[in-house]
C-alpha cells in the first residue's frame, strides 16, 4: 500500500471517530425538545360551559337583541320600570329583576332617568334601555343596558344577560338544584354559581360620591374583562348548612359571587353562617 493511501485511511478513520465523539457530546448537551405535559387544570363542567357574548360597542349593535329572549345573569341588581305609551314611567319602579328570569326583548331605546333614580350606572347624558315583556304577559317594561356620555357609549349586556336558557347551558346540574334555583332558594350542596343564580347579588352603593349612582355595572364589566374565569383556589366551594334560603325574605344579604367577580364578598362556604331567616 502506498504511503499516501495509508495516510488517507488513517485521516479518514480519525475524522470518523472525531465526528462520532462530537455528535455524542452535542446530543448529551442538547437533548432536544422535551415533551410538554398539559397542566392539571381540574376544570369542572361549569368551567367549560359555553356562555355566549355579543361584545356590543354601539347603539346599532343592540339590534341583535330585537325579538330575542335573554335570561338575567346579574340578578336582583337592576331595577325595571313600566313602559307605557312610548315612554318609561320612572316614577313606578317594579323592583329588581330576579336571577335567571326570562326577558323577551322588543326593542332598545334611549332615555335620561331622573337624577334620583339609581339604576346601577351613572346617568351620563343618556342611557340605553331594553324594552321587554315577561313570558305570557302583554305588559312592557324597560331596564338599563348601557350609557352615553357625550360621544362615548358603553353596553353591559354581556354582564347582565345569558343569551341562552341557563337550564340548557348548565344541563348537568341535578333536578333538585334547578328546582331550588327556579324557586330562588339556596339549599345545601349548591356551589357558588348555583347560589348566585338562585338569589343574585347585593350591590353595596357607595354614598360618598355626593348621591351619584354607583357604577356597579361598569365595574363588573371591567372585572369580567380581566377575570373571565374564576380565580384559582377553591374550585368548587359548596354551601355548608342545613337550612334553605328564600330570596323573598328581606333580612338576608344575598350572595354576590358571580363568576365574573362583580363584588367582593365572603366565600360561599361561609354563607350558611350568615343567613338570617
Amino acid at each position: 500500500m502506498k504511503t499516501w493511501q495509508t495516510i488517507a485511511i488513517t485521516t479518514l478513520v480519525s475524522l470518523t471517530i472525531g465526528g462520532i465523539y462530537l455528535f455524542s457530546v452535542f446530543e448529551h448537551r442538547n437533548p432536544g425538545v422535551l415533551p410538554q405535559t398539559a397542566p392539571d387544570q381540574n376544570l369542572t363542567p361549569d368551567d367549560v360551559a359555553i356562555v355566549r357574548m355579543k361584545f356590543m360597542t354601539s347603539f346599532d349593535d343592540t339590534v341583535k337583541l330585537y325579538g330575542t329572549s335573554v335570561w338575567m345573569k346579574n340578578g336582583y341588581t337592576t331595577p325595571y320600570f313600566p313602559y307605557q305609551s312610548g315612554h318609561i314611567n320612572f316614577s313606578k319602579t317594579k323592583g329588581k329583576i330576579s336571577s335567571a328570569q326570562q326577558l323577551d326583548i322588543k326593542k332598545v331605546i334611549k332615555a335620561l332617568p331622573p337624577d334620583q333614580i339609581d339604576d346601577g350606572i351613572s346617568h351620563g347624558t343618556r342611557q340605553a334601555f331594553a324594552v321587554f315583556a315577561l313570558p305570557n304577559s302583554p305588559d312592557l317594561y324597560a331596564t338599563v343596558i348601557g350609557a352615553f356620555d357625550g360621544s362615548q357609549e358603553e353596553y353591559f349586556c354581556d354582564v347582565l344577560f345569558y343569551y341562552d336558557d341557563p337550564h340548557t347551558i348548565y344541563d348537568n346540574w341535578p333536578k333538585n338544584i334547578w328546582a331550588a334555583i327556579d324557586a330562588h332558594q339556596v339549599i345545601p350542596g349548591m356551589n357558588e354559581l348555583q347560589t348566585q343564580m338562585s338569589v343574585g347579588h347585593e350591590q353595596h352603593v357607595d354614598d360618598s360620591g355626593g348621591g351619584q349612582p354607583h357604577d356597579h355595572l361598569r365595574s363588573s364589566r371591567q372585572e369580567m374583562d380581566h377575570n373571565v374565569r374564576r380565580q384559582k383556589g377553591d374550585q368548587n366551594p359548596e354551601l355548608i348548612g342545613t337550612e334553605s334560603f328564600s330570596a323573598g325574605k328581606a333580612r338576608v344579604s344575598p350572595i354576590s359571587i358571580l363568576r365574573t367577580g362583580i363584588a367582593s364578598t365572603p366565600p360561599a362556604r361561609s354563607l350558611a353562617k350568615s343567613l338570617t331567616l
